[in-house]
């Protein structure tokens, strides 16, 4: 039984020769390879209209699957895998995720075998992000932060908060700042996309020199779907985002009945006790 909450449309074994491979006979004279798909959707829509335009139409996901597999050759077939996964969610907007199984059947292992293959499982992701400046322009560093993440490949900016004025926060007299919230849908992973914003911030001339001091671009992630994890470098959901009027504000604005994955409260919930 699918325990998804999604429906699936599926293609197995769909056959294309291309050249991926590390031996330069692979990528010369090129082989079979085999791809199997699960799409995840929300076919009711399309059940209930009979309309195409619902759907997805797999004829043209197999026409598109076998273009870029020739085009696109990898040394490797996780790497072919990976790209071909992410170009398919990026292409066709109604998958809420894929399963794809890339298999070599004639893998040059100098052994009788059926099938070597690579299987991996990609998803949309929403993450919460919180932003924040008090140096410079404050609000063209905010704008330019919002639209650097919708230029992200595999990132798409779904709302933004309005922007709000707030008074500095961990005791260090400095400007006030301008404080805001957004939802990312995205394929990165916590920690790419912690990379990421840490890419953002450099690029505005951020600098971490005292703990809740003044700087140009501040990024977090408060929280990315129902996860809980810390490690060295990422704490989700953040550690501190329930203590604090300066996320919680911009937060309801856009997402007041999301729930935090530890605390149990809706967002509109912890503005209330906060208050």
């Amino acid at each position: 039984m699918n325990t998804l909450p999604y429906d699936e449309i599926n293609i197995e074994d769909l056959e294309v020769f291309a050249n991926h491979g590390v031996f330069p006979e692979e990528t010369r004279l090129g082989q079979k390879f085999l791809i199997s798909l699960t799409m995840y959707v929300d076919s009711r829509n399309a059940g209930k209209t009979d309309c195409l335009e619902k759907s997805v139409d797999y004829g043209e996901v197999c026409h598109f699957i076998t273009e870029y597999t020739k085009t696109y050759p990898c040394k490797l077939i996780e790497a072919a895998a990976e790209k071909l996964a992410e170009a398919l969610l990026i292409r066709y907007t109604i998958l809420k995720g894929v399963t794809l199984e890339l298999k070599k059947p004639w893998a040059p292992v100098g052994l009788p075998l059926k099938t070597v293959s690579v299987k991996i499982s990609r998803f949309w992701h929403i993450a919460y992000l919180g932003l924040g400046s008090n140096l410079g322009d404050k609000k063209a560093y905010l704008d330019n932060a919002v639209k650097s993440l919708d230029e992200t490949k595999g990132c798409h900016v779904e709302k933004v908060s309005s922007y709000y004025v707030t008074e500095p926060y961990g005791g260090v007299e400095q400007d006030d700042f301008l404080n805001a919230c957004l939802m990312l849908k995205t394929l990165l992973t916590p920690e790419e996309l912690l990379e990421k914003l840490h890419e953002i911030e450099q690029a505005a001339h951020r600098e971490r020199i005292v703990r809740w001091g003044p700087r140009t671009l501040d990024l977090d992630i408060l929280m990315y779907d129902d996860i809980v994890m810390e490690t060295d470098d990422l704490i989700i959901p953040h550690a501190e985002m329930h203590l604090r009027s300066f996320v919680l504000n911009p937060l309801c604005e856009i997402a007041p009945n999301k729930r935090h994955p530890v605390l149990k409260k809706t967002v509109a919930q912890l503005v209330h006790s906060l208050n």
